[in-house]
């Protein structure tokens, strides 16, 4: 099996699924620019940045009126803690998973919370739990993007309209890059890290009046609260974090940064622009897949494949009788740290808890030229490390 070394690198070889790549055009001059730098976040020019930042989110996304935009602590991890031990155990909870991160809500809901009236449906890497079997009387917690599958939810229709229950949806890696129906979320997460290509360390929770309700009228038995999950005190929600208070001291830097990315995302044309974006690479990588002869899709069923974090796992016969299936990841590294070093991709292993394969994050800020000249250079490695190890086995 002969390849021969492609001579096009990437202009930009960043396509790790977080932090993800800076937007096109990107500089630390640009960020400067809205750089509030030494002033305090209570200061009147930093909450009025705050609140445009809130702003521009419902501008962008198209988010309710009457829908609460708040910034909070800890990255989408904390936007999802908070809202699952403040908001959980009024009802039986539904937890959905079929990766890591959805996994790790399921367990905290079940290991951690420990409610009694709970149901968990899972599904294995590279499909997606059974998500008719939500009853809307009850609580749903889930990811609408696996980020570490690349499976996503295929739309919102088995979500009531006339649902009791409250819907807790993991959006990271699918705000701005899908279309989200708020009417069928009561609680939205995601950091600024993934599509928009900014900083971790601060997530976005967006809560529907149902939500607020639920905030404002339960009050969990025996569950201490840290501060930083705190949104409602003496049964009436907290305003603040939702006009740019937040509850602890925000990077001025990262929302400069933010900030930036958003008025790229604006200049543009918008969400339905960068959209168009991620597309133009799901489709590079689609072509490739569809001619190739030793890679194809985790994911098989197109209507749940995700097109922001794209999973792609060996499937050449030789590959998978030469190697067990703990030795696989270590063979799969080893040719995409080739590509590390060449300065071709960067951080394109899959997720440490996911089956041996390659992961292209996709996203807005990604150039789908870039991804177009990566693809050459993976047939080239995986060419090259499969000709090794058999001529290493042949001697």
């Amino acid at each position: 099996m002969t390849v021969q070394q492609p001579t096009q690198k990437p202009h930009n070889p960043c396509f790790s699924s977080g932090p993800c790549a800076k937007r096109p055009g990107w500089s630390l001059e640009a960020v400067a620019s809205h750089f509030l730098a030494g002033r305090s976040h209570r200061s009147a020019p930093a909450k009025a940045q705050l609140q445009e930042l809130i702003d521009l989110h419902r501008e962008l996304l198209s988010i309710p009126d009457d829908y609460r935009i708040g910034i909070v602590p800890a990255s989408d991890t904390g936007a999802v803690e908070m809202a699952m031990w403040g908001m959980l155990g009024a009802r039986g909870v539904d937890c959905f998973a079929w990766e890591s991160f959805s996994q790790a809500w399921m367990a905290d809901v079940t290991n951690h919370l420990k409610l009694d009236d709970v149901r968990t449906f899972n599904a294995p890497y590279g499909e997606i739990a059974d998500l008719n079997a939500y009853d809307g009387t009850r609580d749903a917690v889930f990811a609408w993007n696996g980020t570490t599958a690349g499976v996503v939810v295929p739309n919102g229709d088995w979500i009531p309209s006339d649902r009791e229950g409250l819907t807790i949806c993991d959006a990271t890696s699918a705000v701005f890059a899908y279309d989200m129906p708020w009417d069928k979320l009561d609680v939205v997460t995601w950091s600024w890290q993934k599509v928009l290509g900014s900083e971790a360390g601060h997530g976005m929770i967006v809560l529907s009046p149902r939500a607020v309700e639920r905030l404002e009228t339960y009050k969990p038995d025996n569950r201490p609260l840290p501060k930083i999950f705190r949104m409602a005190k003496k049964g009436q929600i907290v305003e603040g974090i939702f006009k740019g208070l937040t509850i602890n001291t925000p990077s001025m830097l990262a929302v400069a940064d933010v900030m930036d990315a958003l008025g790229w995302v604006k200049s543009i044309g918008g969400v339905p622009k960068i959209k168009e974006r991620s597309m133009a690479s799901y489709n590079a990588i689609k072509a490739w897949v569809e001619q190739s002869d030793w890679a194809t899709f985790i994911a098989e069923d197109e209507a749940v494949r995700s097109r922001t974090s794209i999973c792609v796992i060996v499937n050449d016969p030789w590959f998978l009788e030469s190697y067990a299936e703990d030795d696989r990841a270590a063979f799969v590294k080893g040719f995409l740290k080739e590509l590390d070093k060449l300065e071709v991709g960067y951080d394109l292993a899959m997720h440490r808890d996911a089956p041996a394969g390659i992961r292209i994050w996709c996203g807005a800020t990604v150039e789908p030229t870039d991804v177009e000249a990566l693809l050459p250079w993976l047939d080239w490695a995986y060419a090259k490390a499969k000709t090794e190890a058999q001529q290493a086995k042949a001697a």
